[in-house]
């Protein structure tokens, strides 16, 4: 007999084994940053969390389909969400059918999470994927059902000449396939044997190797990620964004998922893998969460103080960071142009934010001078 080409042709598939020596350093690292992150939320406002909530669900969209190539309407996306999770009146019009799917797929997914996952809400979840038939779509695909008859393919390359980087199990026996899975799913959950953020893994690999739908197999796999993570949590609230990880290592994802399915069924290499990403994104939610607490405090310590729009609307840069917010210090013409202010206004605004103790000078001087938030030792977010 030849040697099986993919894991799915293995004898024993798909019963998986992993070396758990291996993984155990990265699963107490996640398991450490997992505490720390919802306790630094318990510290957050019930409103600091509903709006941190909203972006890591928006993030979370917006990234998933960006793997896959797709560019979302951020601001559909964004209104669909905020009106589910009561944070806008009404969707002022801006939502689509595309938007509202995705927010809704989304919300059950984390929202819903003691709901079992059986094939009926599969089926729901990719209906959600595609409210409408796009006709410019290359081939029409089965909405809310499963794969047509024709192999399914992963492929790149030139027409006549393809790179098969995956196949996927024939569609013949494709139900009972994912009703294993679904069944491993569902009981695996109390399996005290099992850590669950292993779980999330063996569920991300198993569900998209089985490739059960034509298109949005990638953004299904992902929202089940999102769904064994909440269980694994016991919380419906997420404040990372895991898909935000896998995008920014797009081709690590590809690469190892290629390897694994080509490989036997110990599935350690892409275990480990998927927690050192896991880790990333509660690192990055870490260091999120500490500068939106940095900046609470902040405003708090200058609260008496009396300070223009221009002066608040720059600071709150400042204090937001990222790729945005000058981390390496503003300067006074740069000052200048996000408060839209003259060049003496500007001057005389520095000016005046040094004597309040809300920015210190940074070293130079000149028209190189450049200017950074005060930060307080209490207030200062972690490095």
């Amino acid at each position: 007999m030849d040697h099986p080409r993919w894991i799915w042709q293995q004898p024993d598939w798909p019963r998986f084994h992993w070396r758990a020596e291996r993984l155990a350093p990265l699963l107490r690292e996640c398991a450490q940053a997992q505490g720390r992150l919802l306790g630094m939320v318990g510290a957050t406002g019930s409103e600091l969390a509903a709006q941190s909530e909203l972006d890591v669900l928006l993030q979370n969209i917006l990234t998933s389909s960006a793997i896959e190539g797709e560019q979302l309407n951020v601001g559909s996306v964004r209104s669909s969400l905020a009106r589910r999770l009561g944070l806008e009146q009404s969707a002022d019009g801006r939502v689509s059918p595309r938007s509202e799917g995705l927010a809704e797929l989304m919300l059950d997914a984390t929202q819903h999470f003691e709901r079992p996952l059986d094939e009926q809400r599969l089926l729901h979840w990719h209906a959600l994927l595609f409210p409408e038939q796009d006709e410019l779509l290359p081939r029409r695909i089965h909405v809310g059902a499963l794969r047509g008859e024709e192999p399914m393919q992963v492929v790149s390359g030139r027409l006549d000449s393809p790179t098969v980087h995956f196949e996927a199990p024939p569609r013949d026996g494709l139900e009972r396939q994912l009703n294993d899975f679904l069944d491993w799913f569902a009981s695996s959950r109390s399996d005290a044997s099992l850590d669950p953020l292993l779980r999330a893994g063996i569920a991300h690999f198993w569900f998209v190797t089985l490739h059960p739908f034509d298109d949005g197999n990638g953004r299904l796999t992902r929202a089940i990620t999102d769904l064994a993570l909440a269980q694994a949590e016991n919380q419906a609230i997420r404040f990372y964004a895991m898909s935000a990880s896998i995008l920014d290592d797009r081709s690590g994802y590809y690469r190892i998922l290629e390897s694994s399915q080509k490989g036997d069924l110990d599935i350690s290499a892409w275990l480990e893998w998927f927690l050192g990403t896991l880790l990333r994104s509660l690192q990055q939610a870490l260091a999120r969460i500490d500068r939106v607490l940095a900046k609470s405090r902040f405003w708090q310590q200058h609260r008496e103080q009396a300070l223009s729009v221009e002066q608040i609307r720059v600071l709150n840069r400042l204090l937001d960071g990222g790729e945005r917010g000058f981390e390496d210090g503003i300067s006074a013409s740069q000052y200048q142009a996000v408060a839209k202010v003259s060049k003496a206004t500007a001057t005389r605004h520095l000016s005046d934010l040094l004597e309040k103790g809300c920015l210190r000078r940074l070293p130079g001087g000149g028209r190189s001078t450049r200017y950074q938030i005060n930060w307080t030792e209490s207030a200062t977010p972690s490095p």
